[in-house]
């Protein structure tokens, strides 16, 4: 599975790329500093999914997601937060956002999550 990672934070960007080092047939094809910038790599790479942070400069993550799903339709969305996800969830989806996780479990949910928004792939 190729993973696009966008967060503008440089330190959760290494931190999500150590987690997902350790899944077997999990590559990282590429990272956005922003959201402008996942727009343009996105269809350019031809991620499997993204990992999207929904706080960025530019293009908001959920802008992000909206266009992304129209423009990329088979692309999976994981929008990650660190607001409640619970709450965040319908905005997500309203987007046409796949899932949400909460940035401050990334170590103990991300992985899981990933494997959850791509079942049946």
């Amino acid at each position: 599975m190729r993973i696009l990672i966008a967060d503008d934070n440089d330190i959760v960007r290494r931190g999500v790329v150590g987690l997902l080092s350790s899944e077997p047939n999990w590559e990282i094809c590429g990272e956005a500093k922003n959201g402008a910038e996942a727009l343009l790599k996105a269809p350019e790479l031809l991620p499997d999914l993204i990992l999207l942070d929904v706080s960025m400069p530019d293009v908001n993550g959920l802008e992000v997601a909206r266009i992304l799903r129209q423009d990329v339709p088979r692309l999976k969305i994981l929008v990650m937060s660190q607001h409640d996800p619970i709450h965040l969830l319908p905005r997500v989806v309203a987007a046409g956002g796949d899932g949400c996780v909460d940035k401050n479990r990334l170590g103990r949910d991300l992985i899981a999550s990933i494997k959850r928004v791509t079942a049946g792939d």
